[in-house]
């Protein structure tokens, strides 16, 4: 996974939120039931801090299994489309490098595709300051699966056409945890889990959600709309009518701090 990528990237979502909310996917109910067994913990009642909450996806799922959650999310269009969709659940502005919350004061912190933006060096201490007693800090990814050719052959072409990396092709399930603290002197415990899950969208929508990453975001309207036009007679000989199985490998880490 890449840490620390470029601000341009970072905020290039918070112009295309509307359209993230719409076509993102996101997480089966067997990865929160992983979440649970490996924190030891229910999501019932829990005090939950979802952090980079985007638009709400994992907001909405941790809430819908019990949790008391507080969303921080520091980009102005994301807190925005936040709002319009979950307008009860509670919102600060911020980020992992400096959480916005008291000393110990919630049970679980997590990143739905957020940790990357974040700098482990200061994140890590961050969340060992805002964690109880006995909390868990849980990061996890929807990544391409190294097993779908259609998949990996998509990431080529992305990565032909913007000439630079794009997904994972070694798959959820080969990548180093401890990646994710890169640069921490202190590695918190930790554990991790890789769900697979799918779901079968129109083929509008697949286009749309893959034009919704940073990759596409901070390039010109031409360049992003040749791609996905070609990108579209690919897919159609792949599915003709239309629907489209995105498979996805969630990698999930949960640490103890």
């Amino acid at each position: 996974m890449t840490l620390y990528p470029d601000a341009t990237r970072a905020h290039s979502f918070n112009a295309a939120a509307a359209q993230y909310a719409a076509n993102r996917p996101a997480y089966p109910p067997s990865l929160f039931d992983a979440l649970e067994e490996l924190a030891g913990r229910p999501l019932t009642g829990a005090r939950v801090a979802d952090v980079g909450a985007g638009t709400g996806i994992a907001t909405a799922l941790l809430q819908a299994r019990g949790a008391e959650v507080l969303a921080v999310e520091p980009g102005d269009g994301m807190a925005a489309q936040f709002r319009r969709t979950l307008p009860d659940v509670p919102l600060v502005r911020g980020d992992g490098n400096a959480l916005p919350l008291a000393d110990h004061s919630v049970d679980l912190l997590t990143y739905a595709q957020a940790w990357h933006w974040t700098d482990p060096e200061r994140s890590v201490p961050e969340a060992r300051r805002v964690l109880r007693p006995g909390g868990a800090l849980a990061l996890w990814w929807n990544r391409d699966p190294s097993d779908v050719p259609w998949i990996t052959e998509q990431s080529e072409r992305i990565r032909h056409h913007f000439r630079r990396p794009h997904g994972d092709k070694q798959g959820a399930a080969a990548i180093r945890t401890e990646g994710a603290f890169k640069g921490v002197e202190d590695v918190p415990p930790h554990a991790h889990r890789v769900v697979r899950w799918s779901r079968r969208i129109p083929l509008d929508t697949h286009l749309a959600n893959i034009g919704s990453h940073s990759i596409f975001l901070v390039q010109d309207e031409e360049t992003t709309n040749a791609f996905l036009a070609e990108e579209r007679e690919h897919l159609l000989r792949i599915f003709p009518d239309g629907t489209v199985e995105e498979v996805y490998d969630v990698l999930l880490i949960v640490a103890t701090p």
